[in-house]
């Protein structure tokens, strides 16, 4: 038992890893096991049981838990949920083919579109309809509701979405619908649009339904079984997920809404990057986040990640917006590509090396893991090249095969194209790391931002592996590794705030603004969303920001305009219009003068308040001293092998001071340094690599 220090836990479930990270007061411990896919729950109680050995304390010592992971984002990737049916107003039984209308690739007229998550053999309609201002038009036909019972009872439909035309305006009749199909269908999930996604734009409102009703019995499951898990090993703590958007909530919310869940592991890896870059004073960050299956690139301006309001999952076109599945939920903002360690590498029929996005995952894994893997991943290239200890990867738990490697890459990519085993890993390597330079190239101009004017900070089991060289591609000079990278996601989810954010649609125009209705509405989302927040509070303070949605009239999309925490007054609508203008003129460099303006929706963030740690001083610089020992390294652009010595991070004090190339090891990843930089550890532990002088 221990006495006096807070406990917490937190475990993030990756593709590969799932990573866990324990604080015990002020002492920190972290452990990497494989992911159990068919029981993810099975990985998590064995981590615990290890990590809690270590501390040598008990599961009912645990005060907090704080969970993440990428099990909603998976299943959809790879359509392992439930079979969903969908409920629509009737004639709109195809806005999830219809979508938008538009075309992610003007030019290409064989583009591919992701399958929808309901197949319109299993959508379904009823008469019914309500306008733009939640007036009734048609009655809901409650027979035609109860009719549809049977049908989707014989179809073996495990979960159905409802989204009716505009009930973001007048949610009564998706209610009603649902209420007689839990009468009929006990057992069966139903979601609905007017709970999930309250806002305007049918289509996005309509997948964002289909996409948590198709996740909500496996997430749904899953959390029930971990709780019970749980309760047997004694577990007396509070258990908080954390949400696409950066926040952490109830389970019981992400039970109801485990969309909200699709991004919750990189969410956490955002954080973790925004905490360092406040610890080390760096303004302009590009947080790479690379682990067994994915690799995740965002924005991290004055310690802030960028966040949207629409996340798209299951891309068709890896970096082209519109290609994929849209879910409009609060979301820290990135772009995430098939690049992980467990990332296969081929050779496609045009005789060039691809990389991922399919993942050896953790069954089997690379072939290296002598688990029964064949084909080659990214990490087999990475022990081929000698920049992985075998004998200590994840803290010597999992002994790795190097000639398994190399008969995987020879056979797949070396054979085929002519190369040695060794030049087919650096091919493979070379190609993951382009990918990685694309997807941030690509995510900077998006946002106007100049990429080789940000510091990279690399995290994750496999980015400090491939930093050094992602950087030298797109023209960064400096790369932060920060303790505990390999778990960085876990360790983020730590400095999570309770927090949950609310958007509801309202058309208004601020020439014809009706200040009490309006503040009417404000105020019971703000009474909602403080009762999912302030129980988990535990007596913390909870702070508001409300929003308004803004565009000129006729305009496509709005942008967000803060609005005061108060009720609104007609005195407002003046001030509301020039801060709209204000932003407008920042984002396009130029506001439209007496232009009529509206407002779309509404939001509001009931949130505890998100701490910055304390920044770090400076450290004087020395050498490193003598390396632990030397790994037999080949230099594919040199094309021969070389001696690079080894150095092991927690033998190396703050200021030392070492030149690439050089691998620098740990127990839960290997850092390496690449000729063109040099590397030291900082005030904060952070291995810290700038570019050498031309």
């Amino acid at each position: 038992m221990l006495e006096g220090a807070e406990v917490r836990l937190a475990v993030d479930i990756g593709g590969t890893f799932t990573d866990i990270v324990l604080d015990v007061g002020l002492d920190r411990k972290t452990r990497k096991v494989l992911t159990t896919p068919q029981r993810p729950e099975q990985a998590v109680l064995d981590g615990m049981r290890l990590i809690l050995a270590d501390a040598r304390a008990h599961i009912s010592d645990i005060d907090v838990f704080i969970h993440g992971t990428t099990l909603a984002t998976n299943a959809i990737i790879e359509r392992r949920g439930a079979k969903t049916a969908l409920i629509a107003t009737e004639g709109f039984r195809d806005v999830l083919d219809i979508g938008t209308e538009s075309r992610y690739d003007q030019y290409d007229l064989s583009i591919d579109k992701p399958r929808p998550l309901a197949p319109r053999s299993l959508r379904f309609t009823v008469p019914e309809r309500v306008d733009a201002h939640g007036a009734v038009r048609l009655p809901l036909d409650e027979a035609s509701v109860r009719a549809l019972a049977p049908k989707l009872r014989e179809l073996g439909v495990e979960s159905v979405a409802i989204a009716f035309l505009h009930s973001y305006a007048n949610p009564e009749h998706e209610r009603r619908a649902a209420a007689i199909l839990a009468e009929e269908m006990p057992g069966v999930s139903v979601t609905v649009s007017s709970a999930v996604c309250p806002e305007i734009r049918e289509y996005e409102r309509t997948s964002t339904a289909v996409a948590n009703a198709y996740v909500q019995p496996l997430i749904d499951g899953y959390l029930a079984r971990m709780a019970d898990a749980l309760q047997v090993e004694q577990f007396r703590g509070a258990i908080y997920l954390v949400t696409s958007g950066g926040g952490v909530t109830s389970i019981e919310t992400a039970r109801r809404f485990p969309v909200r869940l699709v991004e919750s592991g990189p969410a956490g890896g955002a954080i973790f990057a925004a905490q360092i870059a406040a610890r080390l004073g760096e303004s302009k960050v590009l947080s790479f986040d690379m682990g067994g299956t994915t690799a995740k690139i965002c924005l991290i301006e004055k310690y802030q990640p960028e966040t949207s309001r629409v996340f798209e999952v299951d891309r068709a076109a890896r970096f082209l917006k519109g290609s994929g599945l849209p879910v409009r939920i609060p979301v820290i903002e990135m772009v995430e590509i098939g690049a992980g360690g467990g990332s296969i590498a081929h050779v496609d029929a045009m005789k060039r090396v691809t990389v991922g996005p399919e993942s050896a995952s953790s069954e089997p894994g690379p072939a290296c893991y002598g688990r029964g893997g064949q084909r080659p991943a990214v990490t087999d290239a990475d022990v081929a090249l000698g920049m992985i200890d075998p004998d200590a990867f994840a803290a010597g738990t999992i002994k790795l095969d190097p000639e398994l490697s190399k008969q995987a890459l020879l056979r797949d990519v070396g054979e085929p194209l002519g190369l040695s085993a060794e030049t087919a890993a650096y091919a493979v390597h070379e190609v993951v790391c382009e990918n990685m330079a694309s997807a941030a190239r690509v995510h900077a101009v998006e946002r106007g931002e100049i990429v080789g004017q940000h510091t990279l900070i690399a995290f994750g089991g496999a980015a400090p592996l491939h930093a050094a060289r992602v950087a030298e591609k797109i023209g960064v000079s400096r790369v932060i590794v920060p303790s505990n990278a390999g778990v960085g996601s876990a360790v983020g989810f730590l400095a999570a705030p309770i927090a949950y954010e609310l958007v509801r649609s309202r058309h208004v125009r601020l020439d014809d603004f009706d200040t009490e209705a309006v503040s009417d509405l404000l105020q019971d989302m703000v009474t909602e969303a403080r009762a999912l927040v302030e129980p988990g509070a535990a007596g913390a303070p909870v702070r508001e920001r409300r929003a308004a949605f803004m565009r000129y009239v006729g305009q496509g999309h709005e942008i967000s305009v803060e609005l005061p925490n108060r009720r609104l007054t007609a005195a407002d609508l003046a001030g509301l219009r020039r801060k709209f203008e204000a932003d407008y003129a920042a984002m396009f460099e130029r506001s439209i003068p007496g232009a009529a303006i509206e407002v779309l929706s509404w939001s509001v963030l009931a949130t505890t308040e998100a701490r910055n740690p304390p920044t770090v001083a400076a450290v004087a610089r020395k050498p490193a001293g003598k390396a632990a020992g030397s790994r037999k390294f080949f230099d594919g652009r040199a094309r021969e092998v070389i001696e690079i010595p080894l150095y092991r991070r927690e033998d190396m004090a703050p200021g030392a001071t070492i030149a690439g190339p050089a691998v620098i090891a740990e127990d839960e990843t290997s850092t390496f340094v690449s000729t063109s930089f040099d590397a030291h550890i900082d005030g904060a532990g952070s291995i810290v690599m700038e570019r050498k002088a031309a």
